[in-house]
Order: C-alpha cells, then sequence, then structure tokens
C-alpha cells in the first residue's frame, strides 16, 4: 500500500512538472520597443500602459511575459542601433514597434526614419517574431506635407511588411487635456488605460497564433 502510494506521489510530481515545464516552454515573450510613450515618461512604477498590459495579460494565467525596452527620448535610429543586443537577450514572439515620435518632433528626414524603420521591423521577423507597429501623428505645425508622409510612412510599411499596425497610438488620448502631461506631448496616469484600450484589439490576434 506504500509502494502505491509512492508511485502515486512520483506520478502526480511528474506530471505536475511537465505541465509547468510545458507552459513555461509556451509563454510568449512580447518586447515593447519604444520612447518615452512607452517607457512611462514621469509616471509612479505600475501606472504606464506597458505595465498595465502585463497585469491585463496575466490575468488569468502565466503564458506572457512582457519586456518593456523603451527609452525616453529614443529616435528611430537609436532604436535600431540597440535592436540587435536586444533580440539576442529577448527573444520575443512579438514585437510591439512604438518609434518615430521624436524624429518628426525633431523635423528629421522621412526618408532615413522609414529606413531605420523598416530595418527594425525586418530585424525582428529575421528573428521569427511577429511585428505590432503602432502609428503615430505630429502636431500640423510641421506643415501639412511633412505631417502626412511622416504618418504614411506607418501605412506605407505595415502594407509592405504585411504587419497589423494601431492606426494612431494616442487615440483619444492626445486631444484630451485631462489625460495629457502639462507638456501637451506624454499622456498622464489617466490616460494609460486608454491607450491600452487602442493596443490591445490589434495586439490579440498576434496572441493567439
Amino acid at each position: 500500500m506504500q509502494l502505491i502510494s509512492h508511485r502515486f506521489i512520483v506520478t502526480t510530481l511528474a506530471a505536475l512538472a511537465f505541465t509547468i515545464l510545458s507552459s513555461t516552454l509556451q509563454a510568449k515573450t512580447i518586447l515593447v520597443f519604444g520612447d518615452s510613450l512607452s517607457a512611462g515618461y514621469k509616471l509612479v512604477q505600475g501606472e504606464g500602459w506597458v505595465e498595465l498590459l502585463d497585469i491585463e495579460l496575466n490575468k488569468k494565467s502565466k503564458t506572457f511575459k512582457v519586456i518593456n525596452a523603451s527609452i525616453s527620448g529614443e529616435t528611430s535610429g537609436g532604436g535600431l542601433s540597440r535592436l540587435p543586443d536586444t533580440l539576442r537577450r529577448a527573444r520575443p514572439d512579438i514585437v510591439i514597434v512604438e518609434l518615430g515620435a521624436n524624429d518628426g518632433l525633431r523635423g528629421y528626414p522621412i526618408k532615413t526614419f522609414k529606413q531605420n524603420l523598416s530595418a527594425i521591423i525586418h530585424l525582428s521577423q529575421q528573428e521569427n517574431a511577429q511585428v505590432l507597429l503602432l502609428g503615430m501623428h505630429i502636431p500640423p505645425n510641421y506643415g501639412q506635407r511633412y505631417t502626412q508622409m511622416f504618418y504614411q510612412t506607418y501605412q506605407s510599411l505595415a502594407e509592405e511588411y504585411k504587419i497589423p499596425m494601431v492606426p494612431f497610438f494616442l487615440e483619444g488620448v492626445a486631444a484630451n487635456d485631462k489625460l495629457m502631461q502639462e507638456d501637451g506631448l506624454h499622456p498622464n496616469a489617466k490616460g494609460q488605460p486608454f491607450i491600452l484600450e487602442n493596443v490591445l484589439p490589434h495586439l490579440n490576434p498576434l496572441l493567439e497564433d
């Protein structure tokens, strides 16, 4: 009787270990690669949309690992230079690319901005990661031609690489003073859940693949 009990315990523990191992192996790593809009600029820890994403995805299970590799002030060129090492370390299944706002605000050439984003997407796909591109608008005072070309860059790349795109990352937030910080550029804590709502519908299909 003791032998049977011992075997039962061993078998149960082995099955549990296998379940845990399988769950770990199947867990998806999501890399958020952006600038201050994703880095939680002037927010308390736990308030940023990336941290809210981590909480949301793991409410029911621990099958997702969210890595935030966003840096305040980052440009597409800076992101491209650090991406290879980041990909090597994170080994992501999904890369959420949130870059370009600083390029636009500094008036960088659209051609260079597009080349950088294109390379970021290409490198991510080479590592077998799915890519979600977050579209951005810049203020109209940069001129109609430049602002249109800037936004169309995201659309063009999404079509070229056949990847999903969030049309406007800050939809419903950027124009609402109650959801923005005093600088008028960064969403406050109240705006973060709305950003997450913009992202999730486009991210969910990738999570289910």
